[in-house]
């Protein structure tokens, strides 16, 4: 579970999916040093906008690279050349039922959608509401993400104590255009802000500096809620022996 079960990376990608409209393009993610790369396909330059907007409300995120994202949008048809001569009308025409109305010119697929302009919007509400949370002292170190739905926000992660969560339930309400906050996400965990602190640069992954008296489980514990999760942290950090660690020891917590 987020936080400690998932790297920057991971969660963008899970933000990606969770939008209804770039869900299906299976946009690949990476992360270096807090920029996310996104790479892939869509059919609209407007998605590229949205992309960005999306990726910014998670946490750990400092700048988003959409260069190698490919376009594919159509370009319109040509307009067909007028002839040179004017064209002979026929000297029967029929009558209208109605005063004559200019006719309305047929959508090209290079007009802009709206529907993803409008997604796009309330993605940018929640990358203010994870500014405003950012902004706040107490806050500030909690690992959260804020994702978009509809003109909702959802918030994700662990934070301190109820207050904190009721604190960031109110400061994501009081940002303009949110119409409403599901915090079912947001769980209580007394600690996190010491756990979540310190980050690998290379990987985005979550680091544990190994403390006297520390074993594998009850780091897993800590993390994942599980202590037989130690064997996950063992191989991920190669480590041959579990029972074999050192105080002072930096340990990568994997997705």
């Amino acid at each position: 579970m987020w936080p400690f079960g998932k790297n920057t990376a991971q969660r963008v990608e899970e933000a990606l999916q969770g939008n209804p409209v770039l869900a299906p393009l299976g946009l690949v993610v990476q992360e270096k040093g807090g920029t996310v790369t996104v790479t892939g396909e869509v059919a609209r330059q407007s998605q590229v906008g949205l992309i960005s907007a999306v990726a910014g409300g998670i946490s750990g995120v400092r700048s988003v690279d959409t260069s190698g994202v490919t376009v594919t949008e159509a370009q319109s048809a040509p307009v067909p050349e007028m002839p040179s001569e004017p064209v002979q009308m026929p000297d029967i025409v029929q009558q209208s039922a109605g005063p004559a109305t200019a006719s309305t010119p047929a959508p090209t697929s290079a007009t802009p959608d709206l529907s993803d302009k409008l997604t796009e919007d309330n993605s940018r509400v929640a990358k203010a509401v994870l500014a405003a949370l950012r902004g706040n002292g107490e806050l500030a170190d909690d690992p959260i993400d804020v994702l978009q739905s509809g003109k909702s926000v959802i918030l994700r992660g662990v934070v301190d104590s109820d207050h904190e969560k009721r604190l960031a339930e109110q400061l994501a309400r009081d940002v303009d255009g949110v119409a409403g906050v599901d915090s079912s996400g947001l769980r209580v965990a007394a600690g996190v802000k010491e756990l979540a602190k310190e980050k690998d640069e290379q990987t985005g992954d979550t680091v544990y500096t190994v403390k006297p008296g520390d074993s594998l489980s009850a780091i897993a514990q800590k993390y994942y809620g599980d202590a037989m999760e130690y064997k996950k942290i063992a191989h991920y950090n190669n480590i041959s022996n579990p029972d074999l660690i050192q105080p002072g020891q930096r340990l990568r917590i994997p997705g």
